[in-house]
Parts: structure tokens; sequence; C-alpha cells
């Protein structure tokens, strides 16, 4: 695959338009955007204590136009309709740091979803909140369906497990992950310590077998989802880990960092594979004299794995090949806290500190025959099973991205 030179389009950008009737200075970011797996619907934390819940594709008229206000008046009722699906606003009455969809797919007709074999909707949303508390919220009608309680502080960011069970893992500003079983009325099943500072994100491995946490820590920590018990440290970055995500085949885990670094792991070995180093646009190779500059908030995989997406404190959003180590695609942006690839791919979502959303082209590509096999073979066999192979040492390497 070979870098594809199309820097990122700006195709829309949705801002508040909320009466400013609050004077939280601190409350007006967009901490989290979200895409729902099947991409129907697109979650927006606009500040103020206010989540959107928008149907995708947006409308040609916003996605023709570079900058579009959603207005809110506060009624919790206010809908705003695009064919079947409509527009929700959830006020959520303390300011949204933490967003994520369940993974359970739609129920077709005379299909029986499992989540709705239990008595649950087939898709909701839960929002993780500035005073511990976790909402869990209907997507299609936006009723409120749990208040999870337990975490003493912010609830930074949640994480669903991909494999469609109604099982999601929190982070909290109290240093702890917990584990909620929604099939169970929301029950806390599990609290995981193991960090001494907040803990800003949580990503749960494609296979369901990993748990990655980051917190202020120089380390990211990676749990078993089976045992809930800690697998190893991830030690190698310069200053505090801020952002993880695994590639679709659980065979990668990437991490970002205040150090200005995105280091690229293999989480079954705990090997660092290779180094990602933001180097300002005018600056020479060595950075340090502007670190602070390149401090990174949000990384995330795009979903075939060959790219990754990273938003950092320099006003860039940055694109990468796996395969090389310096960005093939830059973006300007302006205060950028996260970014997320839609489920498909084509598009990356990110939020700012003013509260907006934007909506960028990402680079499609079609995968190599050889990717679709590594990537078919990865999403059951750990890096050890591929090493114990009767097979030759190069195609070791490749199938452990060791090569690309």
């Amino acid at each position: 695959m070979k870098p594809s030179g199309e820097e990122p389009v700006l195709l829309a950008e949705l801002k508040p338009g909320r009466p400013q009737r609050y004077d939280w200075k601190s409350s007006c970011e967009t901490w989290s955007v979200a895409f729902s797996p099947d991409g129907a619907w697109f979650a927006w934390s606009q500040g103020h204590c206010v989540v959107k819940l928008i149907p995708w594709p947006l409308g040609e008229a916003e996605l023709g136009c570079k900058a579009s206000e959603r207005k809110s008046r506060g009624g919790k009722a206010e809908t705003w309709s695009r064919g079947a699906a409509k527009e929700k606003t959830l006020e959520c009455g303390q300011i949204v740091w933490g967003l994520a969809f369940s993974a359970w797919p739609a129920a077709e007709d005379g299909d029986t979803d499992p989540a709705c074999a239990v008595g649950l909707p087939c898709l909701v949303l839960a929002t993780g909140l500035n005073d511990g508390q976790i909402k869990v919220w209907e997507v299609q009608t936006g009723h409120l369906l749990f208040s999870l309680l337990g975490h003493q502080d912010v609830v930074r960011d949640l994480s669903f497990a991909p494999n469609g069970s109604p099982i999601l893992v929190s982070a909290s500003r109290d240093k702890t992950l917990r584990v909620w079983d929604l099939s169970r009325d929301g029950r806390q099943v599990q609290v995981l310590s193991g960090h001494v500072q907040w803990v800003y994100c949580c990503s749960i491995s494609p296979d369901c077998s990993m748990l990655c946490s980051a917190a202020g820590e120089k380390s990211a920590l990676l749990w078993s989802m089976r045992s809930y018990t800690l697998i190893r440290r991830l030690e190698g970055h310069q200053s505090s880990v801020v952002s993880c995500d695994f590639s679709p085949d659980s065979a990668l885990l990437v991490t970002a960092s205040y150090d200005a670094c995105v280091i690229m792991w293999d989480p079954y070995t705990g090997e660092q594979l290779r180094t990602l180093r933001h180097v300002p646009l005018h600056s020479t190779l060595d950075s340090s004299s502007e670190i602070h500059t390149s401090s990174l908030r949000s990384v995330c995989f795009s979903p075939e794995g060959l790219y990754l997406a990273t938003v950092a404190d320099d006003r860039l959003l940055r694109i990468w090949a796996l395969e090389f180590r310096s960005p093939v695609a830059f973006a300007p942006m302006t205060n950028g806290l996260c970014c997320m690839y839609f489920p498909h791919g084509g598009f990356i979502a990110t939020g700012t500190r003013d509260g907006h959303v934007q909506f960028w082209t990402a680079p499609r590509v079609l995968s190599s025959l050889k990717h679709l096999c590594r990537k078919a073979l990865r999403t059951f066999l750990t890096t050890y099973q591929v090493l114990a192979l009767p097979i030759p040492r190069k195609l070791k390497e490749f199938l452990t991205y060791r090569t690309f």
C-alpha cells in the first residue's frame, strides 16, 4: 500500500448554537464523539450537559456547508426527523465526558437479538458524567434506561464489549475501572484497581479477550477480560498515556501520550513494534524543544486496520499508514480533543474544546489480499500461536506485523 497523498477535506462542522445561559467555563468541550457500530447513528457530546443523537448520514444541506448550527432550547422531546430516524437531545444533567454505543445489532424481522431477549433494547448509548454516574439511554426513543452508580469521580471513558454481550467497562478519575452487566439491571460485576492516577481511556479488544487502560502514568495496563486480572504493564512512554485503541483483528494495540509519541504494541507479547513521533511541521526532526505543543489527545484505528488517526495539541489531525513512520496526510484543526473513524471507513469525526464536531474525509483503501488473509488469521490466532505454525520465518514476521 502506498501513501494516498490526499489531505483530509472538511466536509461539515456542527456547532452547538445553544443559548449561553450557563457560565461554567469548563463545560463547553466536546470530550467525546461516537458512531454506532452499524453506522446509523452519531453521538455528539456538545457541552453544557447535552448529548445529540444524530441519524447518519447527515443531510445534504449539512454536508454541503462547512458550518451548521444545532439549536437546542432544552426541550426533552425535541427531535429532528429524517425519514424514520429522528434526531434526539439527551439532557444528562452533568458535564458529559465519555460516550459509547453498545455493539448489539438491530434486530431483523423474525430474529431474536440476545440483548432484546433479556428485555433490553437493541441499541443503547452510555454516557459518562462529571459526578461519577453513568446514564444509559435507549437510542431509538431517547429514554433513560439505567443510572449506574459506583464511581466516586468523573467517568472519563466507556467501552462496550464488541462481541454483542451487554458488558460495559468504565474508566474514571477515581483511578478505577468498573465492569457492568446491563443484562442484570446494570449490576457492577468487577472493580479493577491498579492505576495511581486518573484513568483517561479504556478499550476492549475486538475479540473481547483483553482490556487496555490508560491513565496519567507513563505505562498502560493490559487486563484479561476473562479473569479481570492484570496481564502486564506496557512501559515505554516518557509522559502520561492518554488514549489507546486495538486494531480490528486484536493483533495490535496503540497508545498515545503527552510525550508526543504513539507506540504500536503487540499486546500478546508486550513488544514495542514501532514508535510514531509527532514532529511539528516547521521543525527539524529534533522536536524536544517543542514537545509540549505536540502532546497527543486521541488515537484510533481505521476500520480495515491499515491507518491510524491522531489528534494533537499542535492543531493538526494526522493520518498514518501502518508501514510508514511519518504521516501520510495532515489537516489543520484547532483545539482538537478526540477522533473516531466511521465504522465503514471514509470519514473521521473530531471533537473540539469549543463544543464543535468536524467531519473529515479519510483515505479509502482497497486492502491487499495479503492483508485480508493476515487480518482473517489474526482474528483467532494469538502471536504465540502464529509463531508455533510450521511456516517460513518471513511469513511469521508478516502475520505478526513485524513487517508490512
